[in-house]
């Protein structure tokens, strides 16, 4: 009799879960997080390349010119800036879910705008990093 119960409560948390992945607001989201992650992989492998001990040891298969200080440091606040961008992209997207849930069309519209904002940042952020790592790695 447990059993039972305990495989009814698997099944029954299974089925919840799969009619959660067919609303869009939850589509949504997964492709926003694959994006950004996408994105993240494509500098990261551009990236790598500029590591001094990856290059020592031989594990890169290109190369970057030398960086100076300067652009270290700009480099790893575009990253910061790009993860913060990313995570606030994803928060006003769940403020607009909300928003639209409870019929307040004001700030649901406000949500929107802040939301495409923070991802043309993000997006912008990391395309510039992406162009930036192609002019100068081979």
């Amino acid at each position: 009799m447990a059993k039972q119960r305990f495989a009814k409560r698997i099944i029954d948390y299974i089925s919840n879960r799969w009619a959660q992945l067919q609303q869009g607001q939850t589509r949504l989201t997964i492709l926003l997080i694959a994006v950004f992650g996408g994105l993240t992989y494509l500098v990261a492998g551009y990236a790598f390349r500029t590591d001094t001990i990856l290059s020592y040891l031989r594990v890169t298969s290109g190369g970057c010119r030398k960086m100076d200080n300067g652009l270290i440091i700009a480099m790893f606040s575009g990253m910061i800036f790009f993860a913060l961008s990313a995570v606030l992209t994803i928060g006003e997207v769940q403020r607009l879910f909300q928003a639209r849930q409870r019929g307040a069309h004001r700030n649901a519209a406000l949500a929107m705008r802040w939301a495409i904002f923070w991802a043309a940042c993000a997006i912008g952020i990391s395309l510039v990093a992406l162009l930036f790592f192609r002019a100068n790695c081979y």
